[in-house]
């Protein structure tokens, strides 16, 4: 099964989701979770991280990722896995290919002509409330 990752991003006041507008398909044009790829001979943690760096050069000392859930595609051979993190400060962030755009968390992620995903931005965002304390 092939493995990707997510990652919900708080700025360190807890007010805003880091997400990157698409540039290609899936999702063209339609504000996303930054990740990416799991790849054969890393842990799913360390794609996790890697991929974040990679998108966004925020590195592992900037923030502290915790697996909150995973999504299975059977028909697509495919498992999604979610990670949290709250920055622990201020930080710009540099992208790679996506724009990044910081958004308030308040937003109705369940807009599907403006979040990627069929809704489950906004149902991801309903697990992390109840996990806010924890980060």
């Amino acid at each position: 099964m092939k493995k990707f990752n997510i990652i919900l991003v708080y700025d360190n006041k807890k007010e805003n989701i880091l997400m990157c507008e698409r540039k290609k398909e899936p999702y063209k044009g339609k504000l996303n979770l930054v990740g990416g790829k799991v790849e054969n001979n890393e842990s799913e943690l360390e794609a996790a991280y890697r991929e974040l760096q990679e998108e966004t050069n925020i590195t592992k000392a900037d923030i502290n990722l915790n697996h909150l859930m995973n999504f299975e595609y059977y028909t697509q051979n495919m498992e999604l896995e979610v990670y949290i993190g709250k920055l622990n400060k201020d930080i710009n962030v540099i992208e790679e290919v996506n724009k990044l755009v910081w958004v308030s968390k308040d937003n109705n992620f369940y807009d599907l002509d403006k979040y990627a995903g069929e809704g489950n931005i906004w149902h991801i965002l309903q697990h992390a409330n109840n996990y806010m304390k924890e980060i």
